[in-house]
């Protein structure tokens, strides 16, 4: 091995931040809150983007677009999970949080953390997204998750009451598989991102028309408050919220064996 003493090198073990905080608060707090923070701006700017570039070419609205679309939200969080999954356990959504919760995963305070910055990286990107598409190159508000109510281009009409169904069991497939294959010891753990990241693009393939397919309060948050635009924001917090907590306890207290269930896990035993 060439001997590098001579070369200039950034010295990263002496600006570590190890050395300028606690270990306990770095590890318990630091790394996980800037893990989230960096995998919700992930999903929005590179999901929400994915729409809005979309708009800017031919063909927007095709199944093309679609298949387009469900890959970015997808890849966005499947590699996310892949890079920081074993420092915060790579929720990236509010709805999962709370569904680990309920399953005694994550603390209550340590939750309520992880949905705020959960929340602020998604404003980021979305603020970052505004600036680079403005209205003159694509309307902005095409990247918020909405109910279909026109049935323009496709003659299917959403109301209210089905896009609340639809976004529960979106989130409910989710959570399913983030219990199944990160949470639960005996699920396949090397393959927890791909799949993490394939039931996020199915989803979306089936109902991204009908719902915006959303499956994560943060990822209608941040476009919209930056959008302005607040309509049926209930929709994507119940519904989300609400399926993942059926996934929680049909997996922790039904699925899950007992003595497994029991122990909190660690951030390397679930990644979703």
């Amino acid at each position: 091995m060439a001997d590098n003493s001579m070369d200039m090198m950034m010295p990263a073990a002496e600006l570590n931040a190890e050395n300028f905080m606690p270990a306990d608060v770095l590890a318990d707090w630091v790394r996980p809150l800037t893990a989230e923070f960096i995998g919700a701006f992930a999903l929005t700017f590179l999901g929400a983007g994915s729409i809005l570039l979309a708009a800017t070419q031919k063909g927007y609205n095709d199944g093309g677009t679609l298949v387009m679309v469900a890959l970015a939200h997808g890849l966005a969080i499947g590699l996310m999970v892949a890079a920081a999954g074993h420092i915060s356990g790579g929720h990236y959504n509010p709805a999962v949080t709370v569904g680990l919760w309920l399953g005694a995963k994550i603390g209550a305070m340590k939750s309520l953390g992880y949905i705020v910055v959960q929340l602020l990286g998604a404003l980021a990107a979305a603020l970052i997204l505004k600036q680079l598409f403005d209205d003159s190159t694509a309307v902005f508000a095409k990247s918020i998750p909405s109910v279909n109510y026109s049935g323009d281009g496709d003659g299917i009409i959403v109301g209210r009451a089905n896009a609340l169904i639809i976004e529960a069991i979106l989130s409910f497939f989710l959570v399913y598989v983030v219990y199944g294959t990160a949470v639960d010891k005996r699920g396949p753990h090397a393959v927890a991102s791909l799949a993490i990241g394939l039931i996020i693009s199915a989803d979306i393939l089936m109902a991204g028309p009908l719902t915006g397919a959303a499956m994560n309060p943060s990822r209608w948050f941040g476009v919209a408050i930056v959008d302005g635009t607040l309509d049926d924001g209930w929709i994507y917090w119940v519904g989300p919220i609400a399926g993942a907590a059926l996934a929680a306890v049909v997996q922790s207290y039904i699925l899950i064996p007992k003595e497994r269930a029991g122990a909190a896990a660690e951030p390397t035993e679930h990644h979703g």
